[in-house]
């Protein structure tokens, strides 16, 4: 199934907007305006934007601390985005969420989590409620190779596989989880792993968006035709630290910069869509001018937007059925 040229300069535009605004937040940290701690995404635009270009508002997501990524790809604005990083009163989530915990449950995006695994178990009760309701939704898990060990992935496996239910857990493997090699504290493959669940898995090139776009395309099909779950192993390489602040002495010497050159995503699209005639630079450009000024612009009026009040501090705490 080949992409529209539509279809290209959607997912290009996510990918810079993503690019853009990660590094926006990356200055704006550094600079010691974002309060609380962030956690970035730039590197792996391809796993999110390429996995979530399936997706639509039946679906629901799972994410990370390295959420923000994610909400872009699944298409929560960025508008909202901005000051619920910054903290301020016109956030997505009031700016109580912050950067680890930015929801948008009209999107399908239930939320960045602050605890490693605590994605799965989410996705498996979205996946259950899609399967009951029959509505054709899916659901995706976004899990780091860190989290991959945590009691919660692996009861989500099982129980994704015994009740068949349409689930899809992507494994964003960075190399080195938070800063221990992935190779040293990963017991077997991933995609080993998850077939000992009983669960069809793949591997990919996460720099590669048309990879981890055809491994989605399959996967997903599969869930919503009620063929059950799958997994897909995405290996890539992020260009921040796992902490804003990380001096990532763990990394080999100029990894950052050879990937950079090498394997950045965006630039193997660019190279992949020219080749084919599918898009001109010219249009490529365009479209990362505007991801640019549409971030500035979400920058300046997170900065504008007031901060909560005193009267903010309760709301949202309790829940009325």
């Amino acid at each position: 199934m080949q992409l529209s040229r539509e279809d290209l300069l959607k997912a290009f535009e996510r990918m810079c907007l993503i690019r853009e605004f990660e590094d926006a937040v990356h200055e704006e940290f550094s600079a010691g305006n974002i309060p609380g701690f962030v956690h970035l995404y730039a590197g792996e635009e391809a796993s999110g934007v390429g996995v979530c270009m399936h997706l639509d508002d039946r679906d629901n997501i799972a994410s990370t601390h390295r959420g923000h990524g994610h909400c872009i790809a699944k298409g929560v604005d960025v508008a909202g985005m901005m000051p619920e990083i910054f903290g301020k009163k016109t956030g997505l989530c009031g700016g109580k969420g912050g950067s680890m915990h930015i929801a948008d449950l009209g999107k399908g995006m239930m939320g960045a989590n602050g605890i490693v695994g605590g994605g799965p178990p989410l996705v498996c009760g979205a996946a259950l409620t899609a399967k009951t309701l029959k509505t054709g939704g899916v659901a995706v898990a976004f899990v780091g190779d860190g989290a991959s060990n945590q009691g919660t992935t692996l009861e989500s496996f099982n129980l994704a596989r015994v009740w068949n239910l349409p689930v899809i857990f992507v494994i964003e493997d960075n190399g080195y989880a938070e800063s221990t090699a992935s190779s040293w504290s990963v017991s077997g493959s991933q995609t080993e792993r998850a077939k000992g669940f009983g669960m069809p898995a793949t591997e990919v090139d996460g720099h590669d968006f048309f990879a981890v776009w055809e491994a989605a395309r399959e996967a997903i099909e599969r869930a919503r035709a009620g063929e059950g779950p799958s997994l897909i192993h995405v290996r890539l390489k992020r260009y921040y630290g796992h902490f804003e602040g990380d001096a990532q002495t763990y990394k080999g010497a100029n990894e950052n910069e050879e990937t950079r050159a090498n394997k950045d995503c965006l630039m193997l699209f660019r190279r992949r869509v020219g080749e084919a005639g599918l898009l001109e630079g010219e249009e490529l450009d365009a479209v990362e001018r505007s991801a640019k000024q549409r971030v500035e612009q979400c920058l300046l009026q997170a900065k504008a937007a007031d901060m909560p009040t005193e009267a903010d501090l309760l709301t949202d705490v309790y829940v009325s059925y």
